[in-house]
């Protein structure tokens, strides 16, 4: 499934995390909520992509929203059209018990991209 969102301000839950996610809005009732592998393109180069669709229970977040961590990009989104090819889904969200315990598990979905 492909999506398409403007890339938006978050509240920069990622980046403190040490993975700056690219936020869209999403208004698709039929997008499966959870965690999936997905590819980016940004100025004609593929990057893998760690995407979530869902409303972040650990940090409290309420509205549904999409939010991808590019691997290997540095830069600013902001204001951009994103293009996010998603592929297989990785596993449900869910609520962590801790931001330590979900920095873990995104590095866990990241190498499991990477393979």
């Amino acid at each position: 499934m492909i999506v398409e969102g403007i890339v938006i301000h978050g509240r920069a839950i990622g980046r403190d995390l040490g993975y700056p996610t690219a936020n869209i809005d999403v208004d698709d009732p039929h997008l499966d909520g959870g965690v999936y592998a997905s590819r980016v393109v940004l100025n004609g180069v593929e990057y893998l992509a760690v995407t979530n669709v869902g409303t972040n229970p650990t940090v409290g977040g309420a509205c549904r929203h999409i939010e991808t961590h590019i691997i290997g990009w540095d830069g600013d989104l902001y204001g951009e059209r994103l293009r996010i090819e998603l592929g297989r889904k990785l596993r449900d969200e869910r609520r962590f018990e801790s931001l330590d315990d979900l920095r873990e598990q995104i590095a866990l979905d990241c190498q499991e991209v990477m393979r």
